[in-house]
């Protein structure tokens, strides 16, 4: 289930180190053109999301996944091939769609196999190892870029995507039992959709996820501008990126050892209330707009990405506890709203990301606290 979800990472965080190649290479004059090749690939993943995931509860999921990944080839070819910006966003756009099968399919396939705490512990130590991509993604892109060019990270994408697939067809045996499954119409899309929203808690933890995902997003899109463009590190962006990768997979390492012990909910609503003090923090003291040094940056990044970790497994669990009768649709819509509310969030954040870091840690601070709300909203209904 990790390896599925990395094909996704591999394709968003090795490209990272290449954007201003690839911008140069199709004639791209706004640098902040560039960030539509991370946050598209994300519209893409959101609405595939919600054409698989219904699929999945009527044709199983395997064939789902098989599916997708056919369609990212073709989407991959039209990446190298073309000469065109747009095109290329149409083809991100296209990856996602294919990518999304694999992403939201493995976390139905986990809710299919368990539920509760466990279930959040499960794909906590997922989570954990889906984190290592992100960590030697960007140094792998850069590696390409040293030896070959930006193309060959398309291709290395492909051929790690090719051997996922393998693994997935001879090792992992179909979760979906034929008779529950749910016979196609195409309604199927509309009795889904009812019933998902019949379940308040589902709705909410969904929509913290958007607000959570669309903040982190915009630090995935400008990354590589902040660190090259803000402080002329842009050869040392592959090892910060990595580093702070790495607090986020301790955090979900540490969640698949607590959860069970603590509760899943105990642990996102703590973890809310971090991310809302250290982007407060931040934009309190450096309300300026002057950046601070490097190595007070990287630690705020840290804290607030530690927060992160607790935050993605449990959230998704969450919002999953209650549909387990329907866990492909409801992956699908979960995946949908949160990567379509995200998408816009960190497109128009990041169009404010030029001289300062400030507008990213207001964007933390005005969505964590929003989530805090609903937490807090969550909390006095349950009393």
């Amino acid at each position: 289930m990790a390896a599925l979800m990395s094909i996704v990472a591999l394709s968003i965080d090795a490209l990272l180190p290449a954007l201003p190649q690839i911008g140069d290479s199709l004639g791209v004059i706004d640098t902040n053109k560039n960030q539509l090749l991370i946050t598209m690939i994300f519209l893409g993943l959101g609405f595939g999301q919600l054409l698989f995931g219904p699929l999945s509860d009527s044709f199983g999921r395997k064939p789902m996944v098989y599916f997708g990944f056919g369609l990212f080839i073709i989407a991959s070819i039209i990446c190298v091939s073309t000469k065109n910006f747009e095109l290329m966003i149409f083809g991100r756009i296209l990856q996602g769609i294919g990518l999304s099968a694999p992403r939201t399919i493995s976390i139905a396939m986990v809710r299919d196999s368990f539920s509760g705490d466990y279930m959040a512990k499960i794909l906590s130590i997922v989570v954990m190892v889906f984190i290592l991509v992100p960590v030697i993604a960007p140094t792998l892109g850069q590696f390409l870029l040293n030896f070959y060019d930006w193309k060959s990270i398309f291709y290395v994408n492909l051929i790690f995507g090719v051997g996922v697939m393998i693994w997935f067809w001879l090792r992992q045996p179909e979760t979906l039992d034929t008779e529950k499954r749910i016979q196609f119409t195409p309604r199927i899309f509309i009795t889904g959709t009812k019933e998902f929203l019949k379940y308040k808690d589902a709705v909410a933890y969904t929509l913290v996820s958007g607000f959570i995902t669309g903040s982190f997003m915009v630090y995935l899109s400008t990354s590589q501008q902040i660190f090259e463009q803000q402080y002329n590190l842009g050869d040392k962006f592959p090892y910060i990126f990595a580093s702070l990768a790495i607090a986020v997979g301790l955090a979900t390492f540490l969640n698949s050892r607590f959860v069970v012990r603590f509760g899943m909910w105990r642990i996102a609503f703590i973890s809310t209330i971090a991310y809302v003090v250290v982007s407060l923090l931040y934009v309190a003291l450096y309300w300026s707009g002057k950046n601070p040094s490097i190595e007070i940056l990287i630690a705020f990044f840290a804290v607030q990405f530690f927060s992160i970790g607790f935050l993605f497994g449990n959230l998704r669990s969450l919002a999953m506890q209650p549909l387990g009768h329907i866990a492909g649709i409801g992956a699908a819509i979960n995946g949908f709203v949160s990567t379509v509310m995200a998408v816009p969030i960190a497109n128009y954040i990041g169009s404010f990301v030029k001289t300062s870091v400030l507008p990213l840690f207001i964007g933390f601070s005005i969505f964590g606290f929003i989530s805090l709300l609903i937490f807090l909203r969550l909390k006095v209904s349950r009393t």
